[in-house]
């Protein structure tokens, strides 16, 4: 071996070592809280505000038109809200436009992801209600799957159900099991079919309602004018030409037995 060949191979060893894995331990954490308030548009940055400029009007020009009124703060919560009542309500006056008929619609609260204030709704309101891309969707359930389907509404302590849904439910402490439940004023015949409007999210099983892929006759277009948000938007717009100010009530589409 040469010098040289030598010194290649002492370098070679030497960066051998030099990336061989260090073990390295955490000695000190450090941190500190930055609370995001009003304080921080005090005294706005005028580059970066100008630099927004054309973006934000892009943005509000999407996002500000008003597309209907509704007549009080709404909230989505189990086990009945006026928000989940109004879009399960939504999901069947929607159903028109897809020669559907259904007898009952369901709307997870989970796919509800803020509230409506009293006044205007712009279309920023409902996409911030609606984000997420569920399409309404049709099956065709029995009588005995739906009161399947029922069955886990009452365990997750509630869902949306739309107008004609009477269900009556134990506590969840004291397990969320279904005690009743009646369909436009008649009793669930286990052999008769019900079709079931939805979104495709929970045809697939989701959020504990597993009866939903037991289903027949499915119909779930994929095209984004079907998403839930459009629907919505559609039925507030509908409303404001009519000059009615949209308004919801919890109505006791689902009690809680005490």
């Amino acid at each position: 071996m040469n010098k040289k060949q030598y010194l290649l191979s002492v370098f070679a060893i030497l960066m051998m070592f030099s990336c061989a894995p260090k073990h390295y331990h955490v000695t000190r954490v450090e941190r500190s809280r930055i609370i995001i308030d009003s304080r921080y548009d005090q005294h706005p940055d005028e580059k970066a505000t100008a630099f927004m400029a054309p973006y934000k009007r892009v943005n509000d020009s999407v996002m500000a038109p008003v597309v209907g009124q509704v007549a009080h703060n709404m909230h989505a919560t189990r086990p009945e809200s006026d928000l989940s009542n109004l879009v399960s309500d939504i999901l069947i006056w929607a159903s028109r436009d897809y020669n559907e008929q259904p007898d009952l619609a369901i709307y997870n609260m989970g796919g509800i992801r803020a509230d409506l204030t009293k006044g205007d709704v712009t279309y920023e309101n409902v996409l911030s209600v609606a984000p997420f891309e569920n399409k309404i969707s049709f099956i065709t359930l029995t009588g005995e799957q739906l009161m399947q389907l029922f069955r886990q509404i009452a365990y997750r302590g509630g869902e949306g159900v739309s107008k004609g849904v009477e269900l009556v439910i134990t506590s969840a402490e004291t397990g969320g099991e279904l005690v009743s439940a009646r369909l436009h004023g008649q009793e669930i015949d286990p052999q008769a079919n019900y079709r079931v409007c939805t979104i495709n999210y929970l045809l697939e099983g989701n959020d504990g309602m597993s009866a939903l892929r037991l289903g027949t006759d499915k119909v779930s277009p994929q095209e984004a004018s079907n998403n839930s948000r459009f629907l919505i938007m559609n039925y507030f717009r509908d409303m404001m030409k009519q000059g009615i100010v949209v308004d919801a009530q919890v109505e006791g589409r689902i009690k809680v037995r005490k």
